[in-house]
């Protein structure tokens, strides 16, 4: 049993912090704005608009950022401002015991699956879903899924029909994110339990061979055999080798899933993509393919 989080309500405070690459001010100030229209208070982090190399600042000044929204008590969520490279580097040096006492919403997506990994583990939900330097590019249902998810309201994302998608219905709990982030926490504390899971998986820019070798993994793991469901979200600007790979990234997932029956499903509206729905890791979801595409309701 998940513990619950409040939902955030007008004139709630809302903190926007960089856990990882540097972000432009215009994408910042584009989302600030966004929320107060929305009537929600806006703090952004000290270093938030900072620039340390690749980083928005240091590991000790954006682990100090981030730790400013755990431990504040007048932050109902924290909005991870962009992704990159950083969040592994900092996630073992916050104390997490404010959130765990008094829980409250992280958001991102790819890079900040570190963090989604390390709420499942504490038995918090959390939300994949899009972040500022996105939002001036998102689709009107990126953000009305984000606001929807925050205010835990009901709602239901949908996908077409897609050739490779393999029927069937299943209710489960929620996991995953990028890909590549969930591979490189296989076999380290953050590694969460997939057992009876619908896993979602998306990412950005991988060799075809690479998403191969990711998944062997996730297979030798016992992994694949253990989940109930699969999504597959945007798998965008996938990359082959000069001698081709010779199959698709779908046909890549599918091999994985021969002999197993599992509602399997693909082009999902999340991930590195501009219809970046929100998802909420953690949720009681049911998961339904049939012949006019996949739905995921969420039940909670």
């Amino acid at each position: 049993m998940k513990t619950a989080i409040p939902a955030i309500q007008k004139g709630d405070l809302i903190y926007i912090t960089s856990p990882a690459k540097s972000i432009d001010s215009q994408s910042v100030i584009f989302a600030k704005e966004f929320f107060e229209k929305n009537g929600f208070r806006v703090l952004i982090s000290k270093h938030c608009l900072g620039e340390y190399h690749y980083f928005s600042g240091t590991d000790s000044e954006r682990t100090l950022d981030f730790q400013e929204g755990i431990d504040n008590p007048e932050v109902k969520a924290i909005i991870c401002a962009r992704g990159g490279y950083g969040c592994v580097r900092i996630v073992d040096a916050l104390q997490w015991a404010s959130i765990i006492r008094e829980p409250k919403w992280i958001v991102g997506f790819s890079d900040v699956t570190v963090f989604h990994q390390r709420m499942e583990k504490f038995g918090l939900k959390s939300i994949h879903g899009t972040m500022p330097l996105n939002f001036s590019k998102n689709s009107e249902a990126s953000l009305s899924t984000l606001l929807s998810a925050l205010k835990n309201e009901s709602y239901s994302l949908f996908s077409p029909t897609d050739k490779f998608n393999k029927k069937g219905d299943i209710k489960g709990k929620l996991v995953g994110g990028n890909l590549s982030i969930l591979y490189s926490l296989l076999g380290t504390d953050d590694q969460i339990d997939y057992s009876g899971c619908i896993l979602f998986i998306e990412d950005l820019a991988e060799q075809l061979y690479h998403l191969d070798r990711m998944l062997y993994a996730f297979k030798k793991a016992g992994i694949l055999e253990r989940i109930s469901g699969l999504i597959v979200g945007g798998m965008t600007d996938m990359n082959d080798t000069a001698i081709p790979f010779g199959v698709s990234y779908e046909e890549i997932i599918l091999a994985h899933f021969e002999f197993r029956n599992i509602p399997v499903a693909f082009n999902f509206p999340a991930g590195h993509i501009n219809d970046n729905q929100a998802l909420v890791l953690g949720s009681e979801v049911e998961f339904k393919v049939g012949e006019n595409g996949a739905e995921l309701n969420f039940l909670g």
